[in-house]
């Protein structure tokens, strides 16, 4: 939903926290959400852990707009979809985001959101496309190696997401 993002923002950094670099995690050294190689790859240079700890809200601000929420398609999804989109698109990668919404619609799965997806979107109630595609992320998710390690959080995310999406959606 158009003028949305600040409040999705809000709500996905709530999940994501601080600095981390659990031997685990694929992604190596995240903060606010970001991984090293994202941010290295935003700003067109090598960072630091010292850099990475030192990020702020403000700083990583602008990557989240235009690499996840405007290419999911944010601005144009109804209120609670637009937010369940945007974390799937962070937490999991924006093309899985998309073919998330795409299967819970019933059409080809490229993951890219276009004409025919959001035209799909406004024939359905949000709030089934909400409980629908926080159902594929939870079944992706559970097949992950690292859902051993990670799964209790990436449960909790996923429920309270769908939650707070589900009360947008209303």
């Amino acid at each position: 939903m158009k003028d949305n993002f600040d409040k999705c923002l809000a709500l996905l950094l709530q999940h994501e926290g601080g600095f981390v670099n659990h031997p685990s995690d694929p992604g190596g050294a995240t903060n606010r959400g970001v991984t090293k190689k994202v941010w290295e790859e935003w700003i067109g240079k090598t960072v630091s852990i010292d850099d990475m700890k030192a990020l702020t809200v403000e700083d990583v601000k602008p990557l989240y707009k235009k690499n996840y929420w405007d290419r999911v398609r944010g601005d144009d999804l109804p209120a609670g979809v637009d937010y369940v989109c945007f974390d799937v698109a962070v937490n999991s990668g924006v093309v899985r985001s998309g073919k998330f919404l795409q299967a819970a619609l019933g059409l080809p799965t490229d993951g890219i959101i276009g004409p025919a997806t959001l035209a799909a979107v406004a024939s359905r109630n949000p709030r089934e496309l909400v409980t629908d595609v926080c159902d594929r992320r939870m079944a992706f998710l559970q097949a992950l190696p690292t859902w051993s390690v990670f799964g209790k959080g990436w449960g909790r995310r996923v429920k309270e997401v769908e939650e707070k999406a589900f009360e947008m959606a209303t």
